[in-house]
């Protein structure tokens, strides 16, 4: 935010005014959130989270959602085509039988019932963040397109395209990704996107992130994304500006997930499905087999107000220096997925919803690495993974200069 002034010269006349008027809408957003809240837990990683009452939450601050209170959970949930789901699906519930595990709830603390887990946003996220008008959003640059290389955003994908999409389902394993500088992220996710690469793109996104600049630190935090206009002027990370309507009070959007994978030991994964409510239109994210995290309300979306046509799963990094050497930070684990199980970063169990709200396998699913030399991708198919792939890299290294 505005750094402090030379002696004789005021903040009104150095400091644009959407910047100051942004800074304020912000920090009195806030404010309203720590007024309103129930309770406020102190997590070990030095966050801080509020219990708002579930109608009190910043997504009923969108015009289009204005007295409005969370909707009622969906009664049918995408299953897989033909029901039953094998090894792989018993072993998805096993894991997500308990809750989400961030580092605030440690111990089992939760807010009550009816309020919603909002993370703190402060002075020095604030102060970290390049402009206040666009705090909370990715770089106009950005896109969710595969080969968007150009704006120093590098990809290793899976994608699918051509059909009627209402969701994808995958898991993944999550990792302490070593990010190089404050400009720079690596997230892990699933897109699931609509309308042309142009100024008219719908994306809904959910995953995993290290973001020095948005958080604070290096701790791998569980995120959500939307836009209606390919990052320009919409939507947000998490809950920095009104749309998304978190019904969980469990789980924290923007907290950092722990434990994580450990190279050559234990691996730690999440299971994202999200998917349109075939009765309701709106897009619901879900963990696992069990808890309902919120939903991105179908009035939000153009494209994404009907299905989607392109659905994308894996990672991305920011390389701040596209003209010079690359950059070290890493992709996933930080090594290639030649590597494979216990090293390498994956994605498992990959599919698609279709159009009978039906779990079905993204058959034609196909790979592409913005520059291998730098992060690659290697899929395959078996019977306990269904489609999967290994992803990632270290960065900068012989292949990659």
């Amino acid at each position: 935010m505005p750094p402090p002034q030379p002696r004789g010269r005021t903040r009104r006349s150095s400091v644009p005014r959407d910047e100051r008027e942004a800074y304020r809408r912000i920090m009195a957003r806030m404010a309203r959130m720590a007024k309103d809240s129930n309770m406020t837990i102190q997590s070990p990683d030095g966050d801080v989270i509020h219990c708002v009452p579930a109608d009190l939450q910043p997504a009923f601050d969108h015009p289009m959602l204005r007295g409005q209170k969370p909707e009622d959970e969906p009664v049918e949930r995408p299953v897989p085509k033909g029901g039953g789901g094998g090894a792989a699906d018993e072993e998805d519930e096993e894991e997500e039988a308990g809750v989400f595990p961030q580092a605030w709830s440690d111990g089992g603390k939760r807010c009550p019932e009816g309020t919603v887990p909002i993370r703190r946003t402060t002075k020095r996220d604030m102060l970290r963040a390049s402009t206040a008008r666009r705090f909370g959003m990715k770089a106009r640059a950005s896109n969710a397109r595969r080969d968007s290389t150009s704006s120093g955003h590098e990809h290793a994908v899976g994608y699918v395209t051509g059909d009627q999409f209402y969701g994808a389902k995958a898991s993944l394993n999550v990792w302490s990704a070593k990010v190089a500088s404050a400009a720079e992220f690596s997230l892990s996710q699933i897109w699931v996107i609509s309308g042309s690469f142009g100024n008219d793109l719908n994306t809904i996104e959910a995953g995993w992130q290290v973001s020095p600049e948005l958080y604070g630190d290096s701790n791998p935090r569980f995120f959500t994304y939307w836009t209606t206009d390919a990052y320009q002027e919409t939507g947000c990370y998490n809950l920095h500006c009104s749309g998304f309507v978190q019904t969980n009070n469990r789980i924290a959007i923007g907290a950092a997930i722990s434990p994580t994978s450990v190279y050559n030991g234990r691996q730690f994964d999440i299971s994202l499905l999200i998917w349109k409510d075939p009765h309701r239109g709106n897009w619901w994210l879900q963990l696992g087999s069990g808890p309902l995290v919120g939903y991105w309300p179908s009035l939000l979306f153009t494209h994404l107000g009907g299905h989607a046509n392109m659905v994308q799963f894996g990672g991305e990094v920011v390389n701040s220096r596209p003209s010079g050497s690359h950059t070290s930070t890493q992709m996933g684990s930080g090594h290639f997925p030649r590597e494979g199980f216990n090293h390498a970063a994956y994605f498992r169990n990959v599919q698609v919803v279709d159009g009978d709200n039906s779990l079905v396998p993204a058959a034609a699913l196909r790979l592409v690495a913005d520059h291998p030399g730098c992060y690659d991708i290697q899929g395959n198919y078996n019977r306990a993974w269904g489609n999967y792939f290994y992803y990632g890299g270290p960065g900068r290294n012989v292949h990659c200069p």
